[in-house]
Parts: C-alpha cells; sequence; structure tokens
C-alpha cells in the first residue's frame, strides 16, 4: 500500500518489474533519470522499447482528437474522419520511425561529448520520456479543443515541451554517463 507521500518519496516497494508503469510515469516527474534507467533495464529488450513508444504514440494520437474536433467543428467543409485518419497515420506509422532516428541522433550526440551508453538504451529513453510527458501532452490537447489558440493552450504547450525534454536529456545523462561515473567499463 502506497501513504499519501508514497509518490514523494520514491516508491521503493519492489523491482522495475513489478512497479506499474503508471506509477513510474509519476514517479519521472521527481526523478526522471533514475525512472528512465531503472525502466532501461541491463538486458537491452526491444520489445519492451517498441512497446513503450507504440503507446505513447497511441496516447499522443488520441491528444490530437479534441483539437481535430474543433477544427471540424469550425469549419464544415473539413471531414473529422479525414483529420483523424491523418492523425493515426502520422501518430502510429510515421512517427515511430522518427522516434528511432532521434534516439540514434541522441544517442550519437552523447558520444561525442563522451557518452558511452548503448544505442538501445538512448533510444528507449527517448521513448521512455515520450511515454512519462504523455499526461501534459493529454492536457494540451483538450486545452487545444475546449479553448482553442490561447495563452493557455501556449503555456501547456511549453510545460509539456519542457518536461519531455527534461525527461529525455536526464535520462540520456543517467544512462550514457552511469558507468563511465561509477568507474565500470562501458
Amino acid at each position: 500500500m502506497i501513504s499519501g507521500t508514497g509518490w514523494l518519496t520514491g516508491w521503493r516497494v519492489g523491482t522495475a518489474d513489478q512497479m506499474s508503469v503508471v506509477m513510474d510515469i509519476f514517479a519521472s516527474y521527481a526523478r526522471p533519470g533514475e525512472v528512465a534507467a531503472r525502466r532501461t533495464g541491463d538486458v537491452p529488450r526491444e520489445d519492451r522499447a517498441l512497446a513503450v513508444l507504440m503507446a505513447a504514440c497511441f496516447l499522443m494520437f488520441i491528444a490530437q482528437w479534441p483539437a481535430l474536433s474543433r477544427t471540424a467543428f469550425e469549419d464544415s467543409t473539413i471531414d473529422l474522419r479525414h483529420l483523424i485518419g491523418a492523425a493515426l497515420f502520422g501518430w502510429l506509422f510515421v512517427m515511430p520511425i522518427v522516434m528511432y532516428l532521434f534516439g540514434a541522433v541522441g544517442h550519437l550526440l552523447a558520444r561525442l561529448l563522451g557518452g558511452r551508453g548503448s544505442w538501445y538504451s538512448a533510444r528507449f529513453v527517448l521513448f521512455w520520456a515520450l511515454l512519462a510527458s504523455t499526461p501534459l501532452w493529454l492536457l494540451n490537447g483538450l486545452t487545444a479543443g475546449m479553448i482553442g489558440p490561447s495563452p493557455a493552450l501556449t503555456a501547456t504547450s511549453l510545460l509539456a515541451s519542457a518536461a519531455f525534454f527534461w525527461f529525455w536529456f536526464a535520462g540520456l545523462r543517467r544512462v550514457e554517463w552511469r558507468q563511465h561515473a561509477l568507474g565500470g567499463t562501458p
């Protein structure tokens, strides 16, 4: 059982496989590097990485619905089904490829700066950063659909973007430099 302050203190209940994904998403807001490194694991599991990426992309697709609905409502010449179909194609077929490329670029940049992590770990922390930031992207989607272009939409967009980059860079720093910082071999 988790106490009221359990989420602040760290949920040291079990191993990474025993921790729920939702609890780890919330824990990422306090300790993003630690959670991402723990979720990455010691053994590369591409099935786990792809599952995290596809879950994140699906939630990002869902986050688009309110704004798409607003757009279709405001302009009767636009069919909502076409907008949702395009968003589905973009988030579930194109963005996974783009995210794999971003993961590779992140790893290459870390290598230039002395990082010693693996391709897999650099890729996984990027995917985890996207999944962990989805609650804010869902809020951003609701703001876009309910309020539309406004300072509130700008604020939620900046907040969600900042969280994504914070999670990504904290995770990347942890997996690329952890063994070097601990004196181990890469």
